[in-house]
């Protein structure tokens, strides 16, 4: 186990959320937070499919158990992302009106704080370049109009993951991929086209063909 590595259980995830909820400022969480949290899942889903290839008695009430366990985990984590990042939303807004640092700057994750900065840059460039344009009766600062906004968008297709057109072999609950994004449910010769990495595991582990 590294320095930063926390063990998580889902207790310790439902009062990060109870915390996250309750307390207006952004919570100090540990370094790690995000990959222990992956690390977690992937325990839990490891747990899963060793009940499901269980022969025994008591193996469906378990893998039920399990599954119903794994979308509460799944949802408790991806509320506490949400409330985060609508903190983390008013914090960089009070950041680009104030041109000051705020005290819970620290309580930013690593992974956080790329989408403050950005936030922050984005604010600071339109606020100089409206209000302060307007302020100062300065028509030539006014950011110029773009008829093609949606330019990101096509930046962000550029690393879109390569997908494979699978056939699932068997009913599987909702799952959280590696790259955090929520996959399923998915039903019996459902087929479906799933990242690489994702497809690749469920053919693997005889849950999915490729599909013709």
């Amino acid at each position: 186990m590294s320095d930063d590595e926390v063990i998580i259980t889902y207790e310790s995830l439902y009062e990060l959320l109870r915390r996250e909820k309750y307390r207006p400022e952004l919570q100090k969480l540990d370094v790690g937070f995000y990959e222990n949290a992956l690390n977690y899942l992937r325990e839990k889903h490891a747990i899963l499919n060793s009940q499901e290839n269980r022969d025994s008695i008591f193996a469906s009430c378990e893998v039920e158990k399990t599954r119903t366990q794994l979308r509460n985990i799944q949802s408790i984590l991806k509320q506490i992302y949400e409330k985060r990042e609508a903190k983390l939303i008013q914090l960089a807004l009070f950041n680009s009106r104030n041109k000051a640092s705020a005290n819970n700057e620290s309580s930013l994750l690593p992974e956080e704080i790329a989408l403050f900065d950005s936030l922050r840059v984005v604010l600071n460039q339109y606020r100089e370049g409206i209000l302060f344009s307007l302020l100062s009766n300065n028509q030539q600062g006014l950011p110029v109009k773009k008829e093609k906004p949606l330019k990101i968008t096509s930046e962000i297709n550029k690393d879109k993951p390569d997908l494979n057109r699978i056939r699932i072999l068997a009913t599987l609950p909702e799952f959280v991929g590696p790259d955090m994004n929520v996959y399923g449910p998915f039903e019996e010769n459902q087929v479906t086209d799933l990242p690489e990495e994702i497809s690749e595991r469920l053919i693997g582990n005889n849950q999915a063909e490729v599909a013709e």
